[in-house]
């Protein structure tokens, strides 16, 4: 096991550290705001004592990071493979265009978190979201699953905000609430409650055993799921060729 004090490192150096040691376990003490660390990486995992800077993650090939923290924004842009787990919250646009891997965030979430996910083949990105997530979440959505639970909340506030879904075309949003999400764009998007939660137990069994949640509760709320009522929802506003 390696670990780095990173303090008054750029991040650059704690990257060249991070690649140039053999061990696969690597602590990050005293992380204060560098950008990009652990981009690109695969086959080692992080943990990282501190708040790291923008895009943490990004680009990440198959390598583990636990954040004993919060995290910016951009949290695992791009991001192909692997899992980035938060213990606290997360910034904007965390999982931009994350084409596989999960990202667990035991807080809230910014705005735009999920904008333009995408799947592939057996590539099928998560996002898990303990608490409530801002405005535009799911921004384009193409493929992969965001699941918010909304732990913690008042009942009355619910865990999405404004814009949730905006032109979204694939995928699926999974919302723990009593109450049918608003401020859905209901001409181009499907609300309904969820029944079968075979896609999301998983999910839920992963992000309590990080956090120590009680699965059995969680499973047992009411779920509803936002998915696109069809494969181009904005067809109409597209230039003909």
């Amino acid at each position: 096991m390696t670990n780095i004090d990173c303090n008054k490192l750029s991040h650059k150096e704690i990257n060249e550290k991070i690649n140039k040691t053999d061990d696969k376990f690597v602590i990050l003490n005293n992380v204060i705001g560098q950008r990009f660390i652990a981009a690109g990486l695969f086959g080692k995992n992080i943990n990282i004592n501190g708040t790291p800077g923008n895009a943490i993650g990004a680009y990440l090939d198959g390598a583990k990071i636990e954040i004993k923290g919060n995290a910016q924004d951009a949290t695992g842009d791009t991001m192909n493979d692997g899992s980035i787990t938060i213990y606290g919250n997360s910034g904007d646009a965390t999982g931009y265009a994350m084409r596989g891997g999960e990202i667990y965030i035991k807080g809230d979430v910014g705005y735009r978190a999920g904008i333009h996910m995408k799947a592939y083949k057996d590539k099928i990105p998560h996002i898990v979201i303990g608490g409530k997530a801002g405005s535009f979440l799911g921004e384009y959505q193409a493929g992969g699953i965001i699941l918010v639970l909304g732990l913690k909340n008042d009942k009355n506030d619910p865990p999405i905000s404004n814009f949730c879904g905006t032109g979204m075309h694939g995928g699926k949003i999974y919302i723990r609430t009593d109450k049918k999400p608003e401020y859905i764009d209901r001409e181009k998007l499907i609300v309904e409650k969820v029944n079968d939660k075979k896609e999301i137990a998983e999910l839920i069994k992963k992000f309590c055993d990080k956090f120590e949640e009680n699965e059995k509760e969680i499973l047992d709320s009411t779920f509803y799921v936002i998915k696109p009522n069809t494969n181009n929802p904005y067809k109409q506003l597209y230039t003909k060729h």
